[in-house]
């Protein structure tokens, strides 16, 4: 059963083989039964009511394609009935008043909320390991990283505790882990899905967006998940004449004629030989699909990592000033004056990762630093977006290469070096930047890790607002291919 897609888990359930509430207790059975670390919190109660309300949906006839199956919420998504941590101890036991608006319209769907799942400390990391509750652990080698920081997502997709689930990406933070998990996220156009809700990072790059087993699960789930929101100042709408987006319209289009852009930037030095092994196995089974191979250059490429390593910093130092222990949240319990407090709560609540990037953050901003750095990292920022837009003008339809350099590597094998943890980002951040949907699919394994189970990610780039695109060329790819369709062993 946990190894359906979503949309064979649709026709079970409107075809009633089997009820939301039985679907849903098996996929928590599971997760009880889980030693990844994936979960953060779970209510059993909550959500077998959920399932019950689905299961009421489907004998009024007034179920749609996906009430009654269960998802599960990155912990940086707001929730009513379950508590929202963003993997701090700073909002440890925090409970919402409201639903972000990704929640709200999935529950209007009629999906089951699981729970929360864990991540990097207010999104902040590459692995996973900067959640103040513990590592997750990856599925397919469980000494080795998920990815970060949506691995509690990615992880849960893997090890089939859920099918399907919310995550967020910053500068790589939903196709880093489902590349190293071999599950399929994508990132939408920045803009396309709700910010409200979302415990902010880098307001100018988060954006949420889906992990799932396949492209048509994601395409399936982004239905429900784009959409302007009045509540979100950065939201975009496309106007499509009052006609809702279907993600699923191109899903069967052919790819013949297809451009796609190889940079070369993506395959210099620093890419390991069996990512590069699988990912240009997989260009190769595009050009069987149809498509034509062209050699591009984004020359700002390497650029992405320090314009990154200044402005997300600098918007998470404003973001999280917030939490301070006046209104909510964790406060210290021992201080002398205001500011007392303000310094000893902040120390104790965040971690390690989240302090530093305050602290670069604050510097970059300061009177005197602004103009030297934040202001310059800008510029380069619009300069990154102009290689990717002087690439679709005339040289091609969609980029591809790896999504990081290696495969998963060991926990606790960067921990203690930053700077290693940034550089796995290499091929992600430049995206990121410039707005642009993105996503990753599996394409193979490692060979140099044990037992050849490392996964491996292809990341498709596509223009502003070609998700569905995106959709479609990994789903074409998917039906020629089984690399989403395995799973770690006992799962």
């Amino acid at each position: 059963m946990h190894n359906k897609t979503l949309k064979e888990l649709s026709t079970l359930l409107h075809s009633k083989q089997i009820s939301s509430t039985e679907l849903t207790r098996h996929y928590l059975g599971r997760i009880d039964a889980s030693e990844h670390n994936a979960f953060l919190h779970v209510d059993h109660a909550r959500s077998l009511a959920q399932a019950a309300e689905a299961d009421v949906r489907f004998a009024a006839g007034t179920a749609g394609p996906l009430t009654g199956v269960p998802i599960a919420h990155k912990d940086i998504f707001v929730t009513r009935d379950w508590r929202t941590t963003a993997g701090s101890k700073m909002l440890e036991g925090y409970v919402s008043p409201f639903d972000a608006t990704v929640v709200e319209r999935f529950r209007n769907a009629g999906m089951v909320t699981l729970g929360k799942v864990n991540l990097d400390e207010f999104a902040m990391g590459s692995a996973n390991e900067n959640s103040a509750y513990g590592a997750v652990k990856n599925p397919w080698d469980t000494t080795a990283v998920p990815g970060g920081s949506s691995g509690g997502s990615a992880a849960a997709i893997a090890a089939r505790l859920a099918p399907a689930a919310t995550a967020t990406d910053t500068g790589g933070s939903i196709r880093q882990p489902a590349a190293f998990c071999g599950v399929t996220g994508i990132k939408p156009t920045y803009g396309r899905v709700s910010r409200f809700g979302m415990i902010a990072f880098a307001s100018s790059l988060d954006q949420g967006g889906p992990i799932a087993q396949s492209a048509e699960d994601c395409a399936l789930l982004l239905n429900e998940m784009i959409g302007f929101d009045e509540r979100d100042s950065t939201s975009l709408t496309v106007d499509q004449g009052n006609v809702a987006e279907d993600y699923t319209r191109a899903l069967e289009h052919p790819l013949t004629g297809l451009r796609i852009g190889v940079p070369a930037e993506y395959f210099g030095e620093g890419l390991a030989s069996d990512v590069e092994a699988a990912v240009r196995a997989a260009l190769e089974q595009f050009v069987k699909l149809g498509a034509t191979l062209v050699d591009i250059s984004l020359p700002k490429t390497a650029l992405s990592i320090p314009t990154y390593y200044i402005i997300a910093p600098a918007e998470a130092s404003s973001n999280l000033s917030r939490f301070d222990g006046v209104r909510y949240g964790h406060r210290a319990s021992e201080y002398k004056d205001l500011q007392d407090m303000y310094r000893k709560t902040r120390a104790e609540g965040f971690g390690t990762e989240v302090k530093r990037r305050i602290l670069v953050g604050t510097y970059v901003l300061c009177h005197g630093y602004y103009d030297a750095y934040y202001v310059q990292a800008q510029k380069i920022r619009r300069l990154i977006a102009d290689d990717f837009q002087a690439a679709f003008a005339d040289k091609c339809d969609v980029i591809m290469g790896p999504v990081a350099p290696t495969v998963a590597w060991d926990l606790g094998a960067k921990s203690n070096d930053p700077v290693a943890n940034y550089l796995a980002d290499i091929y992600t951040l430049s995206t990121s930047l410039a707005g642009l949907p993105g996503m990753s699919i599996p394409c193979g394994f490692g060979a140099g890790e044990k037992n050849g189970k490392r996964p491996v990610g292809l990341q498709i780039i596509g223009n502003y607002f070609a998700e569905a695109r995106l959709l479609n060329i990994a789903h074409q790819y998917q039906l020629a291919t089984d690399w989403h369709t395995r799973t770690p062993d006992g799962v």
